[in-house]
């Protein structure tokens, strides 16, 4: 195993995940069929990795299943228009009642309470081993836990993101969904909140022997070997900031992000140079995890965890740089000048005399009637080669530096510390290419947000980027007020996951 999630296969057959997949139609609500009863595991070291490495495994899935992770957080209202697909043209235009088979799959949140379930049963069951086997000590174990701790409540943060209110389920269950009612969701994020600032007493900033926490090799391997795989300190404190930013307490952002400002380096976090950003090989930012991508899953083409759907670059890359035709989603070119308007900026700019591209990296053929987004592409090895089967590498995250750094900018306006917030957006923009940037005139909460926009454009961020504007400018655009207000900005639950728990209520918006 180079990384992490070659163990989930074996981690699958033991935690009886048979069970989950079978059960898509029907809420979980099916009897166990594991392969491996629960009397043969939770033996050793062995186990306790697998089953860990387990809970990774199924939060990806969660977050892939459809390209969950793009239709939530980047294509729903957002820039990237559809060209012909129904299903995606209902997405953008945020039309989640029409009965479509992709539409739904994202209803239904099944695939997390997958994941939260095996995250569940490790907390309850993980400290057997620790008297069976010598060579799984409770250090170990603690580390283990926290991890699974911060990755369950991360998960509980991401649907509150997308349902609002979702049940909170605390224990293990063997096939059967609990005939739970929906647990307010300041109720869930205040849980999410407590079990991160747990786990981050027992999370290591590093997985190195150098941590205090560790005192020694972790699972026998080395930092090389762990790098960038695992949910560290620093991955709990920015899930910590944006709880706090999504319920609009930015004092606690302001608390939150200065721990990771005064500690990132010691983890060995850095914010991403130009080269690495836009590099389109294999030494590029997106081609495979490492330490600054905060809390990230990873598809590894070299380690066969590639995949040929369920990622973004499935949708919006087309000629010249693999052999489709057309792309499913761009961004149509008024709103490519409209978002890249500064002088030199390297992500995009548009020479003036000539009115072509000056710098293309976040796009090619411009100039056509379809503009290709090219900032993440990592195909098959990173080597770009022009065969037609492909598959899609680039690691899926959560966050980094420049991400942060701009978060931590956003909660500097509103907690009334304008210096600092011009700092740090002024930083970013300039590692982009952007000489000096003046903001004579300019509101600055409004071009933070614009920031964020071009830096973060194909991150799963605009979404929920629209849903914190509003909150704080409400005035700005009353349409999407009005959606906070009503309750639209909350996916409908799936027909059959409210078919299977009487207890369940839709969301209002959608009851109709």
């Amino acid at each position: 195993m180079k990384k992490i999630y070659r163990s989930i296969k074996a981690a699958m057959v033991v935690l009886g995940l048979a069970a989950m997949a079978a059960s898509c139609n029907k809420s979980l609500d099916v009897p166990s069929s594991r392969l491996v009863g629960e009397k043969d595991y939770w033996n050793n070291v062995e186990d306790a990795r697998s089953a860990l490495m387990g809970v990774y495994g199924l939060s990806r899935a969660a977050l892939t299943d459809n390209a969950a992770f793009w239709m939530y957080g980047e294509f729903r209202k957002g820039d990237f228009t559809a060209i012909t697909r129904t299903d995606l043209k209902a997405i953008v235009n945020n039309d989640l009642n029409v009965s479509l088979p992709m539409l739904q799959s994202l209803k239904n949140w099944r695939r997390f309470y997958a994941a939260i379930n095996a995250a569940n049963l490790f907390i309850e069951r993980s400290g057997e081993i620790i008297k069976k086997d010598p060579y799984y000590p409770a250090s170990t174990n603690n580390v283990d836990i926290a991890q699974v701790r911060a990755l369950r409540a991360f998960l509980y943060f991401y649907m509150v993101r997308i349902w609002g209110d979702v049940p909170l389920v605390v224990s293990s269950f063997d096939g059967k969904f609990p005939q739970l009612e929906r647990t307010p969701q300041q109720q869930v994020l205040a849980f999410a909140e407590k079990e991160l600032i747990e786990a981050s007493k027992n999370l290591p900033v590093i997985y190195s022997n150098t941590d205090p926490l560790l005192g020694g090799l972790y699972y026998n391997r080395s930092y090389s070997f762990w790098k960038g795989s695992l949910l560290n300190k620093i991955s709990a404190y920015a899930v910590l900031a944006h709880i706090a930013a999504w319920q609009q307490r930015y004092n606690d952002v302001m608390s939150y992000t200065q721990f990771i400002m005064d500690n990132y380096k010691t983890a060995d976090i850095s914010f991403t140079n130009n080269t690495e950003l836009l590099c389109e090989s294999d030494s590029g930012f997106f081609y495979r995890m490492g330490p600054s991508q905060m809390l990230n899953f990873s598809f590894d083409y070299n380690n066969g965890e590639g995949i040929t759907a369920g990622h973004l670059e499935d949708y919006v890359l087309a000629k010249p740089i693999t052999s489709k035709l057309m792309p499913d989603l761009f961004v149509q070119k008024d709103t490519i000048i409209k978002m890249f308007n500064w002088t030199g900026d390297e992500r995009f700019s548009i020479d003036l005399a000539t009115g072509y591209p000056k710098t293309e990296y976040y796009f090619v053929n411009y100039n056509t009637n379809t503009p290709v987004f090219s900032k993440i592409k990592v195909l098959q090895d990173g080597k770009l080669d022009k065969g037609t089967f492909r598959m899609f590498n680039a690691t899926m995250m959560f966050t980094r530096m420049e991400e942060l750094a701009l978060l931590r900018a956003e909660a500097a306006m509103v907690t009334n510390n304008t210096p600092e917030a011009v700092n740090w957006l002024r930083q970013v923009m300039v590692s982009r290419g952007i000489p000096s940037p003046t903001f004579n005139g300019v509101d600055i909460l409004d071009e933070i947000f614009r920031e964020r926009r071009r830096e973060l454009m194909g991150e799963g961020w605009r979404w929920y980027d629209q849903v914190r504007y509003a909150r704080l400018r409400p005035a700005a655009n009353p349409a999407f007020t009005a959606m906070i207000q009503n309750g639209a900005i909350y996916w409908p639950v799936a027909e059959e996951v409210m078919a299977a728990n009487p207890k369940l209520t839709q969301n209002s918006y959608w009851n109709k």
